[in-house]
């Protein structure tokens, strides 16, 4: 994306990934397609979504998520099973619209989710636009040698607890962004960040002057903004829908790029063929936000 960034210099997009580039929870989609809605039933009540455990084995700590790729693994289903599953999951055609002429004008494009690198890669590469990423932020998962999938927190709670009391054990996004903005502050980079669930504000937070948030309206991220609003140093455009979101970050977005830039025609091999470096261990006006 070379020639591509040389038109826009100063925008790295980030965007969450559950009910934000998917409008859906790539977990409940696995959990309630490949047939293990029950077993989720029984477990939810006894264990936190979000606690992801240190020891894949100590299933006293284990996540209901961890549980639950072992109940699937039990059951028969294979890693290539999970695949097929979010294959066949739908992404709005004007988020992948977004995605690429976001690319294409030279943005600088990350993903920071709570899910994990299976689920994400799986979507994005299946829809053409993994390659569109540098970066993505996110729980690791494997395929071990018995054809299990596991997955691991971001962040180790035992060994190096992110400290954030706003954000889940397993990973702080606020701290993720910390590091992109001190690699954007040395390249005169702002940032739009994109996101929908409680755990995009604390990173929302760390936003500056010349940032903006990107709220999916009605979403614990908006009623968040909206009941702290004096703690905000940047302007909020919300979005309701796939339409919203492509027209709310492409009106940013040219609102940021000087000289504005027309959108070149934009390869789409460049999405399928290069893989982004996995991160180590619209119709509404914009809301003011005072200092």
């Amino acid at each position: 994306m070379a020639s591509a960034a040389a038109l826009a210099p100063g925008v790295v997009a980030v965007f969450d990934f559950d009910r934000t580039i998917i409008d859906w929870d790539s977990d409940d989609w696995v959990i309630t397609k490949l047939g293990a809605a029950d077993a989720f039933q029984r477990l939810r009540p006894t264990m936190p979504w979000n606690r992801l455990m240190v020891n894949a084995h100590d299933t006293a700590r284990s996540s209901i998520l961890i549980r639950m790729m072992a109940e699937l693994h039990a059951q028969g289903k294979t890693a290539e099973d999970i695949r097929d599953c979010l294959r066949s999951a739908p992404l709005d055609a004007h988020v992948i619209s977004a995605i690429k002429t976001a690319a294409a004008l030279g943005c600088d494009l990350k993903v920071v989710s709570d899910a994990n690198t299976f689920f994400i890669d799986t979507v994005l590469d299946h829809h053409g636009v993994l390659g569109c990423f540098s970066e993505i932020s996110t729980n690791p998962a494997q395929v071990d040698a018995d054809g299990r999938l596991r997955i691991s927190p971001f962040h180790d709670a035992a060994s190096a607890p992110h400290g954030c009391s706003l954000c889940p054990e397993n990973m702080c996004k606020g701290k993720t962004i910390e590091k992109i903005q001190a690699i954007a502050g040395t390249k005169n980079q702002h940032i739009i960040y994109i996101g929908d669930g409680k755990g995009d504000y604390c990173p929302s937070l760390k936003l500056g002057e010349g940032d903006y948030v990107m709220p999916k309206e009605n979403y614990p991220l908006w009623n968040l903004i909206c009941n702290n609003k004096e703690l905000l140093k940047v302007e909020v455009h919300p979005w309701n829908n796939g339409e919203e979101l492509e027209m709310t970050l492409l009106k940013l977005v040219n609102k940021m790029i000087a000289p504005p830039a027309q959108v070149p025609p934009f390869d789409c091999s460049k999405c399928d063929m290069s893989k982004p470096a996995p991160t180590e261990v619209g119709h509404h006006q914009a809301l003011r936000v005072p200092h």
